[in-house]
């Protein structure tokens, strides 16, 4: 396991996050600092992305940033430039893969399918996004792709809950959890850090059971 890896799966989640507004930026990284969750992949869904990145990655130096939903070789650059320590996109590029590969840049491909993991063994990764999770079989269908992979890990993402999250990480090849409750647009959009923080805070106890 890399030491990216290593750290992600000491955190246990990896809160996926939308930021519409530049200046949301920093006190959603505070909320996520504070509430003991010092991670955030941050989508590239919005123009805000990029530098919401950046000044997250330089505020916040113990913050490990990622950027997610990376479909395309010039959003992984812009990503990195800007300070993403990691690149998640929802399915697999092998533009994409092999640029991060290249450059050392750790990268986690969206997968659901055997010949998808096969893929990525290709290129020498052992880890996984497994999405959208809950639409292709949740953790019965992760616990069927792992039997023949015995090398694969997973970061399941979609559909992940403080209902859920639980069972999928009591299963040892699950690195972490991806998912959004506790930072949900709309939360972001009205200004409630205070309450993100709560929740990440309720987040980071649940699974520490």
């Amino acid at each position: 396991m890399s030491d990216m890896e290593a750290r992600i799966s000491r955190l246990r989640m990896v809160p996926v996050i939308k930021l519409d507004r530049v200046r949301d930026a920093i006190p959603l990284a505070e909320a996520l600092s504070k509430g003991g969750l010092p991670v955030a992949e941050i989508t590239f869904r919005t123009e805000a992305a990029e530098e919401s990145i950046r000044r997250v990655a330089k505020e916040f130096p113990n913050l490990l940033v990622g950027a997610g939903t990376v479909v395309a070789v010039e959003q992984a650059k812009r990503a990195s430039d800007a300070g993403a320590q990691f690149i998640v996109s929802a399915g697999f590029s092998r533009e994409v893969v092999a640029h991060c590969v290249e450059n050392k840049l750790p990268v986690y491909p969206g997968v659901c399918t055997p010949s998808e993991l096969m893929w990525l063994l290709e290129y020498g990764l052992e880890v996984a996004k497994f999405f959208p999770a809950a639409a292709y079989g949740g953790l019965k269908t992760i616990k069927a792709l792992a039997a023949p992979f015995p090398m694969m890990r997973f970061i399941p993402t979609g559909g992940i809950s403080e209902k859920n999250v639980l069972e999928y990480l009591a299963f040892d090849r699950i690195i972490a959890c991806g998912g959004s409750w506790m930072v949900k647009d709309t939360l972001i959009a009205e200004g409630k850090f205070d309450e993100i923080e709560k929740l990440v805070a309720q987040a980071v106890e649940l699974v520490k059971r």
